[in-house]
């Protein structure tokens, strides 16, 4: 005689959810990493990053389960030239090369670069090569206990945006080594909107970003993330700069990666302040 168990009300509820594929919908996000103080960390956004001799800007903060990560663009590992930018097409190193950065003792991994996935999938989308620009680092386990995901200067971010509005007022931070003044770094300015399908926002900021500060966060002007500065424009918008829109980059790699489909945008313990950059 087969014997049947009564389930707890939960349980069956649990259950019921598995079957018909809707935990994925109500899963609690991972709870996040017991982060260092602000003043003190040595690992955050804005940091530099050093990819073979080729220098970035850190954006964020990101982790799940076992691990924490800073993103930079995925062009900062590119082999070819400036104008070498769709990343269906252009040269990269490949995932697993190491990565300095600053203020960690030890090298973090490239664990992911879209140019890298867009390459091995064939993708065939104009805009999602063009602009689809982001790498995660992994970092080294010494070096998690000195990270802190607050955006130098404005704080945040305090969640993820899927764009910006025309003329809204945007924030980021910069730290390129050709920037002669850090008071310069942090950056204020407006945004024109979404183009691209979606893909892109162009922004004017004072100053603009210049080579160095690629990769860099950019906040919408509730301190939300948004996006990542990937192209200096010349024409037709002389001085204005091209930021990749984050939450579609993130959605792509989720897509595409599953060992980091639960990849998470750290929020920073420092409130989101706006204002002036100095």
């Amino acid at each position: 005689m087969r014997l049947f168990r009564v389930l707890p009300f939960a349980a069956l509820l649990a259950a019921a959810l598995v079957l018909f594929g809707g935990v994925s919908a109500i899963a609690p996000a991972r709870s996040a990493p017991a982060w260092a103080p602000a003043a003190t960390a040595a690992v955050h956004p804005g940091v530099q990053t050093f990819t073979q001799g080729a220098q970035c800007t850190a954006n964020f903060i990101y982790y799940d389960s076992t691990n924490v990560y800073v993103g930079q663009a995925a062009h900062c590992s590119g082999t070819g030239g400036n104008t070498q930018t769709n990343g269906c097409t252009s040269p990269t190193l490949p995932v697993g090369t190491q990565v300095a950065v600053q203020g960690a003792s030890r090298p973090g991994t490239m664990i992911y670069n879209s140019w890298v996935t867009m390459q091995s999938l064939g993708e065939q989308d104009a805009n999602t090569c063009a602009y689809n620009d982001l790498a995660l680092v992994k970092l080294d386990a010494a070096d998690v206990g000195n990270v802190n995901p607050s955006v130098p200067h404005w704080g945040g971010p305090n969640g993820l945006a899927g764009g910006t509005g025309f003329l809204e007022q945007v924030y980021s931070y910069g730290n390129s080594e050709l920037r002669p003044v850090s008071l310069l770094s942090p950056k204020t300015g407006v945004s024109l909107g979404s183009d691209s399908g979606g893909w892109q926002q162009t922004v004017y900021t004072l100053t603009p970003g210049i080579p160095g500060d690629s990769g860099s966060g950019f906040l919408n002007s509730t301190g939300q993330a948004f996006g990542i500065l990937s192209t200096v424009q010349i024409l037709p918008l002389a001085g204005a700069n091209g930021v990749g829109t984050l939450q579609l980059e993130l959605d792509y790699m989720r897509a595409h990666v599953s060992s980091l489909a639960g990849v998470q945008l750290a929020n920073g313990t420092v409130p989101f302040r706006g204002g002036l950059p100095f």
